[in-house]
Order: C-alpha cells, then structure tokens, then sequence
C-alpha cells in the first residue's frame, strides 16, 4: 500500500514538499499539508526539474547508483544487456526480459536473486516467501502473480524486478535503502527515517547484495 502511495504522490511531489506521517499501528500517510506535528518530511521540492548530471540524483549514495534505474524515462543501454559476465548465469533469459521492462541493470536483479534463494526457484524462507527472488505472497498480488505461480521463474522474476524498481523510485535512485526495503519491507525504511533499518539481517543484506552487484555488473 505505500508504494502505492508514494507513486500517488509523485506528480505532486514536482509542485510542493511532501511530507510523511507513521501511525502507531504502520500505517502511513503522505501530504503536501503537514497539519500534523507528526508529520516529517519525506520528500523536498527540488529547485530545479531536470539535473545537469545523473550522478547528482538526490540520496544517491553509492557512486553511480544512477547507472541501476532510468530515473527519466532513458531506456537500459543494450551493451549492460548484453553483459558478457551473466551469459552463463542461470535464468540470464527471463532476468534479461525483466530488465527491459524495468530498466533495471540485469546484474543487480542477478545480485539480488544470489542473496534471495542462491538460484533455487523453490526456495521458501521461513516467513513464508517463496521463488527465486523470495516474494511473498502479498507482494507477488500486487504484482499479479498468484500464490500458485510464485514459484515460476520467470513469473517470479518479473514480479521481483519489478517491486525492486518500484522501491528504487520510491527512495530516489538509493539502491542501498530500495535493497533494505526489499529485504525488510519499504514501510520499516520509512519508519526509521528513510535509513536503512537497524535489523541486524538487513545490515548484512544490503553490502552482501552491493558486493554481488559490484562483481556481476558491466564495467
């Protein structure tokens, strides 16, 4: 639900300040109005609407993080496709497809998968998620993939890659806190300050997936 609310509120997130109010219960409440001590700021208003360079996407911390998502509509470059490095991976096939859908680097979907399940299509966590990229349930519904076919590579990739990508627009282009949101859920990012969550799990997730990438990804 707040992924789809931070997508709700991204055309008026060009117009005015946004910010974010975390109820006791988790539930969270985006507005442009904080009429609520509560409220704390999620997202600024930037000063100008195009950067001059990708490198300076806001809270992109890792260098060239810009590189993972077309955060303006530019298409994923055919030669990080073509990425001699994961010719022989498994599933190269359906990550590559849900690269082109995403934008997403597909050696940073490859990354994530390593941590997910180590290449197992029927890897199920002890919390109940379940396929190559660990979706749960819930998860896998929001992007139309049903229970029963949660464990199909490529429909499981496709729904993986694309909540990753989801995340990656949720927290402008950090792919550090869209990979804790995807190992703790993006409402425990958002909850502690849009910081990485202090899970001692998730803080061994993010670097573990960021080395992978890093050894994978087109130079």
């Amino acid at each position: 639900m707040i992924a789809a609310a931070a997508l709700g509120v991204a055309s008026a997130a060009a117009r005015a300040d946004i910010y974010v109010l975390v109820e006791k219960n988790g539930s969270v409440r985006f507005s442009n109005v904080p009429n609520d001590p509560r409220y704390r700021l999620y997202h600024r208003e930037p000063t100008e609407h195009k950067l001059k360079d990708p490198s300076e996407l806001p809270n992109a911390r890792n260098p060239g993080d810009y590189r993972l998502r077309a955060p303006w509509g530019r298409k994923i470059e055919p030669a990080v496709l073509a990425n001699p490095r994961l010719a022989r991976q498994p599933f190269q096939e359906h990550v590559v497809e849900a690269a082109k859908q995403t934008n997403l680097d597909p050696a940073l979907i490859h990354a994530v998968i390593v941590a997910e399940s180590n290449y197992n299509p029927n890897a199920v966590s002890p919390k109940g998620a379940q396929g190559l990229m660990q979706l749960l349930p819930d998860t896998a519904r929001r992007y139309g993939v049903m229970k029963k076919e949660i464990r199909q590579p490529e429909k499981n990739i496709k729904a993986g890659a694309q909540y990753l990508a989801d995340l990656l627009q949720m927290f402008d282009g950090d792919v550090r806190l869209a990979l804790a949101g995807y190992n703790a859920g993006e409402n425990s990012v958002v909850r502690h300050g849009n910081r990485i969550p202090p899970y001692a799990e998730t803080r061994a997730y993010v670097p573990r997936v960021l080395d992978t990438y890093d050894q994978l990804r087109l130079r």
